[in-house]
This record gives C-alpha cells, structure tokens and sequence, in this order.
C-alpha cells in the first residue's frame, strides 16, 4: 500500500478488509485438520486421545505446539519432554521449547536449548530478535511456509484487491478504468473503486461490473452475501461517504492545523428486489464522524464483523462485531478485545467455518506494513492469542483481504508487495496441507488384517528413523510425512517375515493428502509362532491330552480351521529319555495319535494332517540321558508334540499394494 495520497485503497486498507482459513479433518486426520484451521484448544482434546496409542510421538509435538499458542506453556512443557530428547526430533523445536522454558520462568534451561539450537542453526536471526519480542507463536507458525501464490490474470495498472467467492463468482474491488465513467479520484487521480465480478478459476474472461445499484461515483469495496428469516439474498458492502470537519483515523490535517474534508466509510445494506439489487439504507452502526467498513459475516450468518475507529476503541481502528437479529436487525458493536486490537490498525476481518477470525493488522509484530493473522481460541471460544500467518502470505508491504475457498487448498490475498502489477494486486494462493501416510496391513494368504504389525518409517537418505507406530486391530496404521523425501517402510510381526518397502514424496500432488501403502506380509512356516503356541506336554508314562495340551490344541484348531484352511501339516511325538527305545516309540506314537484324534474330533478335516508319528527318545531338545541327570522339569521338557508345516496355501497374492489420494 501507498502513501495515504496516492492509493485510493489507502482509506479502505487503512481500515478493514477480509480473511479466511479453511482446514482439514477425524481421528489424527481431525486432529491435523483442526490444527491447520488455528483451532488448538478443538485440536487439543483429539490428540489427548493419541498420547498412549500408535502415533504418540507425533501427538506429543502437536500437544506442544498446541499448548505454545495458546500462552500456556506450562501445560506445553510436559510435551516437549516426551519426545525433545529423541534423536531424530527435528531441531526447529529445540528453539521452541527453549521459548516456551523461558516464557515459564525457566531461564537456565531456556538458555541452555536456546545456545544449542543457535550452535545448529547460527544463520537464524530469530534467536535473538524474538527473545527481545517474545514473540513466540508467530515464529512457531511462521518456521513452516504453506502457501504459493501467483498473481490473478485479471490485475491492472490500478488497485484490486478484497477477493470474495460467493455461487462460482469472484467479487472483487477495482479502481480500473471504464470509459462509461471518467471522472477519477482526486486523491491520487485513479478512477473510482468499484464491485466487479468474473468467473472464479477462469484465467481468460475479462471482469465486468456488478449490476444493480451497489456501484456508484463513490467508493465501494467489500462485498459479502448473507440472508434474512424470509431467506431473501442480502448483500452487505462498504462505500465511502463525505462528511465535513469531523477528526477520524483517515483525516488528513493541513499546515494550519485545520482539519480537511475527507472520505468517511460506511456500510450499507441491499436487497435483491423483483431481481434487481437495490440499496435500501446503512446500517445504523455508522456514524458521520467516524468510519465503518468492510463487514464480513460468519457462516451462519448470526454475527456482522467489521473494522472501524469509532471512539473508544484501543487505537487506529479495530475489529468489531455485531449479533444479527433473525429478521435482519443488526445489534449494538461490540469490540473484539485487546488481544486482538493494538495500538495499530486492525481491519479486514473474516471469520471461517469454525468460528476463528482473521484479519490484518499493523499493530501485531509482523515482516512489514500490514499482515495477515490469525486468532487462536481456547474450548470457550475466548481468544487467546494471534498468530501471523508466515511468508510468503505476508510480506514487507501490505498484505491484507486473505480468503480461502471450501475446498482448503485455493484462495486469495491482496497485497502490494513488489513485483506487482498496480498499486494493489490479487494474488490466488494454493494451500499445501498436511500429508498423512495411512494403510492396513493384511495376511498375504487369508487377507486378513493384521493387528500389532509394527510400522517404523524411516529416511532413504539419512537412514534415520522418521517414526513408528502399530496397526490397529483392523490392520490399519498412519503417520504424518514430509514432502519431497524419500522413505522407507518396515513392518515387522513375530509371525510374519520383516518386509520393506520404499517410496519417494517428491512427486506427490500439492492437493494429495492421504498417501496410502497396503501391506501384504506371509506368515512363517511355523505352527508355533502363527498360532503363539505353548509346548504341548504329556505325563510321565501317559498319552491321553491333560488340560493345559487341550488348550494349547485348541489355538492349533482355530488357526488351521479359521485362519489358514489350506494348511496341511505332520504330528510328530516325543517322550523323554526313560526307558528303553520299544517302550518311548510306542508311548510316543500313542501320544501322536491322541494328538490326531484330538484335532480330527474338533473339526480340523484329516485332509490337513499328513501323517502322525512318534519318533520315542531319538530328538530329545536338551542334554538329558535319564533321571540320573536331569530334574522332573527338564525331562518333561522332552514330552512333547510338534506340528512342522507343509503346506499353507497353494496361491500367494501380491505382497504390496499402494496408492494416493
């Protein structure tokens, strides 16, 4: 933004303008999405719920941050030591738990991870600027850049800014010239700002006015659409309006000491009448002597937000809000707090689906003239803190009227940062999200889910290891990745060989956030460990099946019957060494039989047991030779009945499978 004489947007970006942030969504996902909307105090009882499961690392990191934003660092600290120690933490957070120890009083520890984080990252100015500013939750935020932006097609060589999406329109303010209208603005001898309106996405249609009385020889910028209980369409918009000799925050006083006609700001009120958009009247919260604009109002339409310096406030102009009445009155203003208003200007305010309010300020620490912030609120909607938005949204110049679209990835920002094309210029940005890494892993024969397989990822360049986590009992498991970074999946289950699998998030799509990698594991060729069985034992001289066997025979029956149909499998028996090798060979052949019979009775078909066979005393497992060396416990160790696999299926489908979204 210009000098005050020579934009004309200067006296509505002095004042007011738009901002929103949409987000993301359930479990970790809702968790994920509610942090990236600001919503710390929704976000932090969704990762509470992460703090003992499969993802607990990454919780912890979020309850922290979380916790940082909403001034609480007390609560932050217990988070921060869960995971601040672990080798692979990222060390941006050795700077924000040294804040967050400083901010709680604790300065030798705060010191000791500030000189830390400094001896890694000694470019970083930030150490030393922030713990003069104190200015911890903006710099949490700001370390993660997220958004891209590129100039709209439809700039000109004047002011556009105050982008508005409403019904697959984009509205916006325009001071471009028209040949139907050539009387410009004195102030800085650029036409009148008027509302005008293209196709949102298009990148050829040229913009034209909007039709209806709304547009005038006056100033008018910052359209927005709402309705009443008779559910007429009603548009609230800002145009400005002379007064004389009244001080305001957009006066310009002369040599003399004389204060000059100026330029007030109002809102005003239209209805759409037999199809035509007819202004009815301001509202009655306007005043002559002070300025009113750029009302925003939430999505369920129940509160008027706008920016105003109206007496009494806490500085240039600040943010208020005012209750909509169900038949379209409009309450007394209400002002949205020192948290949120400073000495400074505050304007441009925006409140998105989640009830968080945006807008731009000068009075928050930020790169330059006016940026773009967020409020953060705790569980009762009190605001507790403000967050800049972070580069390359903001910039050393104005940056102002942030609105996003339904969809969280697309929206717009006004700014007249360098390089651009007028005195203020709309800039489309695209919203990098969180990218989560989500699967299940399943059985590679009966393609079942796996509960309990253990997922560690890990870096393909560094080898070191990202995080880790354990399937659910469906079989699925998920974590938050980086983008552009090779990795590496490990699973690993004691019934189940460890497999590997690679894959690379250089390529992914800045709209994809899930990335999802199925996993097929085959089991072991091991009865004992599929079935997590026991030994099975018999009596000294006995074959008949004691109750602690049957149990165990049980596990075999279910495995073989439920979870591996096609399995087929040898009974092998055993005794100990007492007694000559006649005696142990039929004891032990009994012992199989019993075994066999046993299985066979319980519904295992004898199409699955290839044979039974005692083998006596000729592969005992221990040193044993008879009871002259060897105690009753070991020698029972020798009792026993094996089931070496043969066969477990005759297909054996893909083991990978993997996809993104």
């Amino acid at each position: 933004m210009k000098h005050y004489s020579t934009t004309p947007v200067f006296m509505l970006l002095a004042l007011f303008g738009a901002l929103t942030l949409n987000a993301q969504s359930i479990n970790q996902k809702r968790a994920d999405q509610l942090f990236y909307k600001f919503a710390y105090a929704k976000a932090i009882p969704e990762y509470e719920k992460m703090t003992d499961g499969k993802n607990a690392l990454h919780a912890h990191q979020r309850l922290a941050e979380c916790y940082l934003f909403l001034r609480d660092f007390e609560k932050a600290l217990p988070h921060f030591e869960q995971f601040i120690n672990e080798p692979d933490t990222p060390t941006n957070y050795y700077f924000e738990y040294a804040m967050a120890l400083k901010s709680s009083g604790k300065e030798k520890a705060a010191l000791k991870w500030l000189k830390r984080y400094g001896k890694l990252h000694k470019k970083d100015s930030r150490v030393k600027q922030f713990l003069k500013d104190g200015n911890l939750a903006s710099v949490v935020f700001n370390s993660k850049e997220q958004y891209d932006l590129e100039p709209v097609h439809f700039n000109t060589e004047y002011s556009e800014f105050g982008a508005f999406v409403h019904d697959g329109q984009l509205y916006f303010s325009s001071s471009r010239k028209e040949k139907s209208f050539e009387n410009n603005y004195s102030w800085n001898d650029e036409p009148w700002l008027d509302i005008f309106q293209i196709t949102e996405g298009s990148t050829t249609e040229v913009p034209r006015k909007f039709e209806g009385e709304i547009n005038s020889k006056f100033h008018e910028s910052s359209m927005v659409f709402s309705t009443d209980y008779k559910n007429d369409t009603i548009i609230y918009f800002t145009r400005s309006n002379y007064f004389n000799d009244k001080e305001s925050f957009s006066t310009r006083r002369t040599e003399d000491r004389n204060i000059e006609k100026r330029n007030n700001l109002k809102i005003f009120r239209a209805d759409k009448i037999d199809g035509q958009w007819k202004v009815i009247r301001g509202l009655k919260t306007n005043a002559d002597h002070y300025s009113n604009g750029h009302s925003s109002v939430n999505s369920s339409r129940t509160l008027l937000y706008f920016a105003s310096d109206q007496p009494g406030g806490y500085g240039g102009t600040d943010i208020y809000y005012c209750k909509i009445h169900p038949r379209g009155g409009i309450g007394h203003p209400i002002n949205a707090g020192p948290i949120v208003n400073t000495p400074g200007n505050e304007m441009f305010p925006y409140v998105n689906n989640e009830g968080q309010l945006f807008f731009s300020s000068d009075g928050h620490v930020g790169y330059g003239q006016l940026d773009v912030f967020a409020t953060v609120a705790d569980e009762n909607g009190i605001i507790k803190e403000v967050v800049n938005l972070g580069k390359p949204l903001n910039s050393e110049k104005d940056d102002f009227g942030y609105y996003a679209l339904d969809n969280g990835i697309d929206g717009y920002v006004s700014s007249n940062r360098k390089g651009g094309k007028g005195s203020d210029d709309i800039y489309k940005f695209k919203f990098t999200p969180s990218l989560d890494l989500q699967g299940t892993v399943i059985d590679a024969v009966n393609l079942q889910p796996l509960d309990s397989v253990q997922i560690s990822l890990y870096d393909q360049t560094t080898g070191n290891l990202v995080n880790r986590v354990i399937t659910d009992k469906n079989g699925k498991y998920e974590m938050s990745i980086d983008r552009h970074r090779a990795y590496m999946i490990e699973a690993v289950r004691k019934t189940h060989p460890h497999k590997h699998l690679y894959f690379n998030t250089s390529t992914t799509p800045r709209s994809t956030k899930r990335i999802y990698k199925d996993i097929q594991l085959k089991p072991v060729l091991n009865l004992k460990i599929l079935a997590n069985l026991n030994r099975i034992y018999f009596d000294f001289d006995k074959s008949d099946i004691r109750p602690d066997a049957a149990r165990e025979l049980d596990k075999v029956v279910k495995l073989m019957i439920e979870a591996y149909p096609e399995m087929i499998i040898r009974l092998e028996s055993h005794t100990d060494p007492v007694g000559g090798h006649t005696y142990n060979d039929n004891l032990s052949e009994a012992r199989a039989k019993s075994t066999y019979e046993y299985l066979i009775a319980n519904g295992v078909p004898k199409s699955q047991i290839l044979s039974y066979k005692g083998y006596g005393k000729r592969k005992p497992i221990n040193d044993c030779k008879g009871r002259g060396n060897c105690s009753a416990e070991e020698l029972e160790l020798n009792r026993r009945t094996e089931f070496p696999i043969i066969q477990i299926s005759e297909k054996q489908p893909n083991t990978t499978l993997a996809k993104e979204r």
